[in-house]
Formats: C-alpha cells, sequence, structure tokens
C-alpha cells in the first residue's frame, strides 16, 4: 500500500518560489558535475520504505496549506561528516499541485496515507496559478481554495 510524507516547506512563500530553488539548485549541481538529482535532507530515516518508495510523494505545506507535491524516488541514508545518521529523500524535480489542504505547523516530516492525501488539482484549477500569490493566500485564510 503506498505512502506519503508530508513536510513543512520552510522559508518559501508560494509554489514558484519553490520551483525556482528546485532550478537553481539543479542548476548548481550541473555546474559542478555533479549528480544532478534533487533531494531534501532529513535527520531521521522513515521506517516504512517499501510503503513509501510503492508510488509515495512527499507533500509540501506552504504557508499553512499543503499546495503541492514531489514524487519519491529512492530513500538515502548516509552518515555525515560529523557522525550523524541522515537521510536524502530523492525527488522528482517535477512539481504536482495540489488541491489546498490546512495544516497546522509542526517538526521534522509525518506520514500521510494516501486516503488523507489532498487531491491533484484538476486542470480547470491549475488556473489559480495565474493569480499573484498573495491572492491564492489570502483567498485561502478565507476558506475559498
Amino acid at each position: 500500500m503506498t505512502l506519503n510524507l508530508v513536510k513543512l516547506c520552510v522559508g518559501v512563500d508560494a509554489v514558484e518560489d519553490l520551483q525556482a530553488s528546485i532550478d537553481f539548485g539543479l542548476a548548481d549541481k550541473k555546474s559542478r558535475d555533479l549528480e544532478e538529482i534533487q533531494y531534501h535532507t532529513t535527520r531521521m530515516v522513515p521506517k516504512r520504505l517499501d510503503e513509501l518508495l510503492d508510488g509515495g510523494s512527499l507533500y509540501w505545506v506552504i504557508k499553512g496549506n499543503i499546495q503541492v507535491r514531489q514524487h519519491i524516488e529512492e530513500i538515502r541514508p548516509f552518515t555525515d561528516a560529523s557522525g550523524i545518521s541522515r537521510c536524502r529523500i530523492v525527488l522528482e524535480p517535477r512539481l504536482i499541485l495540489t488541491e489546498w489542504q490546512p495544516r497546522r505547523a509542526f517538526q521534522g516530516w509525518r506520514y500521510l496515507p494516501s486516503k488523507d492525501a489532498p487531491s491533484d488539482m484538476s486542470s480547470r484549477g491549475a488556473g489559480i496559478l495565474s493569480l499573484p500569490p498573495e491572492l491564492r493566500r489570502e483567498l485561502a485564510d478565507l476558506g475559498l481554495l
């Protein structure tokens, strides 16, 4: 059974900011002849790897709402230079817009069963991106998104 993760996207105000950060990181890796993958590093290694790698996604909470997801491609545990166990969650760099789902702040990541995950945004709902990010946030705060 597929399982997902949900995580706060700290320092990002809009989906466009997250995409710009991903694009910058990939371009930087290319310029330095590094492996061109996009990943998120965490301290804890998820225990339910098989379920996450069975089509799971990382859902990003931006400004109090799940707004977007990325497919999880691989999970790479490693030990950093200080001897601390860490984990790289390798993600497909393509963002998939979702229906907005409110989330309170939390630390780390949480498992998100597929039945509780927000639906992908339909093509008619994707027009919402034509609105300025500030207006989208205000509409979400009013419960209109």
